[in-house]
């Protein structure tokens, strides 16, 4: 009986330490971006849990996808990746978006609001998952602001469909930059 007790306070320890441990991010790499959108096809997004105000809400998103390239490396996708494809429209243009799987089973997606000229990012969760998206949030926060303690370089293009302009955005050898530039090649 005793033995019973114990192994039931051993599995009950263990779920109080996990609920105090921070949520864990693994990012999307881009060549597995298309097992992502599969096996979280049938996931019903939301914003949900995600609009309490943080740190990284009043940050210009400029510095923000600079640490985001500082604690995770490339995004998952740019807008080169999506330019040209069938569900590409220019109103939904990006200048980046990062894809992760936390605790191995929560899919969550960030991306700019309006490439380098707003503060902040848009929050992607799943919806069964509502209940966790603040802790997940809170540690986001923590990961960009305390932990990254150099930003790191990037170079993207953003065009704006409302300035009708196409921008290379940057940070390179501690300067950001958003420049327009005309229509690059590739596009």
């Amino acid at each position: 009986m005793a033995c019973v007790a114990f192994v039931l306070w051993i599995g009950t320890a263990e779920q109080v330490v996990a609920q105090f441990q921070d949520p864990i991010f693994r990012k999307v790499e881009a060549v597995d971006a298309a097992a992502f959108e599969k096996r979280f096809a049938d996931t019903k997004w939301t914003g949900q849990g995600l609009y309490q105000s943080a740190t990284i809400d009043r940050i210009p998103t400029i510095e923000l996808r600079a640490r985001l390239q500082a604690q995770f490396g490339d995004p998952t996708v740019t807008l080169g990746d999506l330019w040209g494809t069938p569900t590409y429209r220019p109103g939904k243009a990006i200048q980046f978006e990062y894809w992760f799987i936390i605790d191995g089973e929560i899919p969550m997606m960030i991306l700019d609001l309006d490439g380098p000229f707003e503060n902040g990012l848009v929050y992607v969760g799943a919806s069964r998952y509502v209940d966790r998206n603040p802790e997940i949030k809170r540690t986001l926060d923590k990961l960009l602001m305390k932990e990254v303690k150099q930003l790191g370089e990037y170079q993207d293009v953003f065009f704006s469909p409302e300035r009708e302009q196409w921008y290379f955005v940057s940070y390179q050898n501690g300067e950001f930059a958003r420049d327009t530039t005309v229509q690059p090649e590739q596009f």
